[in-house]
């Protein structure tokens, strides 16, 4: 699944405890818990982000499972797969590390507010779901290698140093939003085209 040579083994080094990983359903229910009524799209692509930043921070990945690119973005297909099937959330967990814990809330606090639609946007146009998708059949999954998650956050994290939005400005950014994509759809209308050419 990964390139022992790029990520230690569990226990091996980069900070990261003996038999830690834990399985994306454990995640998956704490997301759930502290987003009640979260949507399976935006689920899945949290999932992907705690995976990524803890991959960066222990050199390991958080749960055992995989991440693969569909096509809505990156999905852990053993967790959408077992749900699907029952029908049911696994909102199996048990008592989950710190580190686990300080990367939900880290993952939460930075991308919690988007939408779904915000977050397959976003994972679309990053290297490790472009690369997966260059080998995918329309409609089908790839696997994201573990080590092209690492290279993309860790070159994400380095980028820290670059100015961001806090959240008072990116909320005021996005509150604007749906009315400026309502705007320009009536501008890009023929009405709208015909009364600018006059």
């Amino acid at each position: 699944m990964f390139d022992e040579a790029v990520l230690p083994a569990a226990g091996t080094g980069g900070g990261y405890p003996a038999g830690m990983t834990v399985h994306a359903s454990e995640v998956a229910a704490e997301i759930r818990r502290r987003l009640p009524g979260i949507g399976i799209k935006k689920l899945h692509k949290l999932l992907y982000y705690c995976q990524g930043h803890h991959l960066v921070v222990f050199e390991a990945p958080l749960f055992s499972e995989s991440v693969s690119a569909w096509d809505m973005g990156p999905v852990v297909g053993r967790l959408w797969w077992s749900e699907n099937s029952s029908g049911e959330s696994l909102d199996e967990t048990d008592a989950l590390d710190e580190s686990v814990l300080n990367t939900v809330g880290y993952v939460l606090s930075r991308y919690g507010r988007l939408t779904g639609r915000d977050l397959e946007h976003m994972t679309h146009a990053e290297d490790p779901w472009r690369r997966a998708d260059r080998q995918r059949e329309p409609g089908g999954s790839e696997l994201i290698r573990n080590e092209w998650i690492l290279a993309y956050f860790r070159a994400d994290r380095e980028d820290e140093d670059s100015p961001r939005f806090d959240h008072d400005v990116r909320e005021g950014f996005l509150a604007g939003a749906q009315k400026r994509r309502s705007d320009r759809a009536s501008v890009d209308s023929v009405d709208g085209i015909r009364a600018r050419a006059r």
